[in-house]
């Protein structure tokens, strides 16, 4: 027993491990133990063992699971009707963002039709009646009314307007064209008159045939905006009370005017002119003046009177300042919704 001991604290104290002489056997045994030498190898393992533990090292490599399948594998694999169902959104969303690309996309402009020529756009009757016009012909006054009366397209009594093309600046105060002129035959309207002046006047317009006086109620209506007039005839010392009224009348060709006749202090005469064909004309912003002078129920010798009294007013009022230059451009009759012609420059004028 003490040689045993004896080997064991040689290999200890060999080890350079620290014991003591009253150590037992059993305790250098587990110190040893504890404490192998530095330089001795480890055994190596037995062949069954190594193969079980390179059997344990491999971790079997599964084959590529789907997409679908490796994104969900957390909440585990969808059934076959969701996976329908995600397909079928996807291919609508494809579809949609298709849709929007091309409605995106600049679209190729058509090509417009060739437009028609202005005749075959009118009406039949229109077009039967521009054919009993000579194209390009000039008429004097006595060969465009009786043409003019033939060609009337409407079933109604249509009406017969001249428009003079003037060869002035209207923005020029002495050639802004504005005037009245009594037509022989009558304008064939029948107009509503209103009249406003002191007691005396209104008597006198009442007599004459007026159809509205200048009373309270008249201006109780143009305070409402109501206008039930077509002409306004008023005395020189009535237009100061009309003038807060200017704005609204101005602009609807009501307001009273002595170029036209309807500012006057014989107001008796100015309804009678009035209601027997007096008719006021103006050049509009173009230089162009307007008049209708009749009906085609008047007849050629009535139409002929009435176009030669305009065309003879109009160029008495040629401006001073426009001598030397053309005043009047061009002369056309027509009728409602007819066809027109071109009359002559020199058309009604007095030699």
């Amino acid at each position: 027993m003490s040689q045993r001991k004896d080997d064991l604290l040689a290999q200890a104290q060999s080890r350079g491990l620290e014991v003591e002489p009253t150590m037992t056997v059993k305790a250098l045994q587990e110190l040893l133990a504890a404490n192998p030498p530095a330089d001795e190898a480890a055994e190596p393992a037995p062949p069954e063992q190594e193969t079980q533990a390179d059997e344990a090292s491999e971790v079997p490599v599964e084959p590529d699971q789907p997409e679908e399948e490796k994104t969900f594998a957390k909440a585990g694999k969808r059934s076959a009707k969701a996976i329908a169902e995600a397909e079928a959104e996807e291919a609508r969303q494809a579809r949609k963002q298709e849709r929007d690309e091309a409605d995106e996309a600049p679209k190729p402009k058509k090509a417009a039709p060739p437009a028609r020529p202005r005749l075959e756009r009118r009406s039949k009757a229109y077009r039967q009646a521009q054919q009993q016009l000579e194209s390009g012909k000039v008429y004097d006054l006595a060969e465009a009314i009786e043409a003019i009366i033939k060609t009337a397209t409407t079933k109604f009594d249509s009406s017969v307007e001249v428009a003079v093309d003037l060869g002035v600046d209207v923005r020029q105060a002495d050639q802004n064209i504005r005037s009245s002129v009594v037509l022989p035959a009558g304008s064939g309207r029948r107009l509503k008159i209103a009249v406003v002046g002191n007691p005396e006047d209104l008597k006198a317009g009442q007599a004459a045939g007026v159809d509205i006086v200048g009373d309270d109620t008249f201006w109780q209506n143009l305070d409402r905006g109501q206008f039930d007039f077509d002409l306004l005839v008023a005395t020189p010392q009535s237009m100061a009370k009309l003038g807060p009224y200017a704005k609204v009348l101005g602009p609807r060709g009501l307001m009273p005017n002595p170029k036209s006749g309807t500012v006057t202090k014989d107001v008796a005469r100015a309804v009678t002119e009035a209601k027997s064909g007096r008719v006021e004309y103006r050049a509009d912003e173009t230089g162009v003046v307007h008049l209708g002078i009749g009906k085609v129920s008047f007849g050629s010798q009535k139409l002929a009177d009435n176009l030669q009294a305009f065309l003879v007013d109009l160029r008495a009022n040629q401006p001073a300042s426009l001598k030397g230059k053309t005043y009047i451009k061009s002369i056309h009759l027509t009728t409602t919704m007819g066809p027109s012609l071109k009359l002559a420059n020199n058309a009604g004028s007095r030699t």
